[in-house]
């Protein structure tokens, strides 16, 4: 699995403090860090920061360039910024994160993806409210997004379409539709775009506690459904190890048994099943309850996974 990690991330208060004191180690060893526990690729979201984005991603792609080599992905709205950053990398092929179909970005971007010869994500989402359905989604990447990009002549072979996880606090329902979007743009064009999703996405505004496991189980389930790339953090060992015993076929413990119980169902485009499961193992009752609430079920509620 394709991890491009997480972590850099202007949300998290330490990551906000390091850019405004434009602190190169922690960034550095972060960064080490991030690749030795597996990262393919690491996202730098520095946010809109309409001011002083130009100076802050080709900073930071520079500083980060210094200790790895992976590919890294300029995660802002900012269009400037990322061009900044295409100017001075220097190693892997870089990402930009992200265009969508609303019709000024769609302009835009992709040019800027094809001058720098750049991987490019593509969310399935235009102008207003996100699609439910997988269909729509879908349709989108079909009718809007894939044909811009022929348009400009940028390669197939570099766009990565993101049907976009959402919360199962408060949107639910979108859940299983992600799954049956990433399932359905595997063959939906020849060759197949490459597909990504933010993981952690999924347990948005969930107590802390619950986050891991929703966050865990959705990977393997988005691996059934064929996801190439999951924005992610690779820090997390359970979540790592979980990627571990699906991509192994790891069948030595009764959890890995389950785990791939359920990824072999949504690659058939089944539903996990009572029978896949020993309900007298508390951690295996603890994973169907998820499994149940993210296939849309099961009510979300904080009370029922946690009991």
């Amino acid at each position: 699995m394709y991890i491009i990690a997480e972590n850099i991330h202007i949300i998290s208060p330490r990551v906000k403090e390091a850019i405004a004191n434009r602190d190169a180690k922690f960034f550095q060893d972060l960064a080490v860090r991030l690749v030795e526990a597996g990262a393919s690729a690491i996202d730098l979201n520095i946010g809109p920061q309409k001011k002083a984005g130009h100076e802050i991603l080709p900073w930071l792609t520079q500083v980060v360039e210094q200790v790895v080599d992976v590919p890294l992905c300029f995660d802002t709205t900012n269009l400037a910024a990322i061009e900044a950053a295409c100017e001075v990398v220097t190693k892997a092929q870089p990402i930009i994160n992200s265009t969508s179909a609303a019709p000024e970005r769609l302009e835009k971007v992709p040019l800027v993806a094809k001058k720098y010869n750049t991987r490019l994500i593509a969310l399935t989402m235009g102008e207003g409210m996100i699609p439910v359905k997988a269909e729509e989604r879908v349709n989108i990447a079909l009718e809007v997004l894939i044909p811009r990009m022929l348009e400009i002549d940028f390669p197939i072979s570099d766009l990565i379409i993101d049907p976009l996880v959402l919360t199962v606090s408060g949107c639910q329902e979108y859940c299983p539709e992600c799954i049956d979007a990433v399932r359905t743009l595997k063959y939906a064009w020849d060759p197949p775009p490459l597909t990504d999703g933010g993981l952690s996405n999924v347990s948005n505004q969930v107590p802390a506690e619950l986050r891991p496991l929703l966050n865990r189980t959705y990977m393997v389930m988005l691996m059934g459904a064929g996801i190439d790339m999951v924005i992610a953090d690779p820090l997390d060992r359970d979540l790592m190890e979980w990627i571990r015993i699906v991509e192994e076929r790891d069948d030595s413990t009764a959890v890995g048994r389950l785990l791939l119980k359920i990824y072999d169902r949504i690659a058939a485009m089944e539903e996990p099943q009572p029978e896949d499961v020993d309900f007298s193992d508390p951690e295996q009752v603890d994973i169907w309850k998820t499994v149940q609430v993210l296939l849309n079920k099961v009510i979300y509620t904080d009370a029922y996974l946690k009991f």
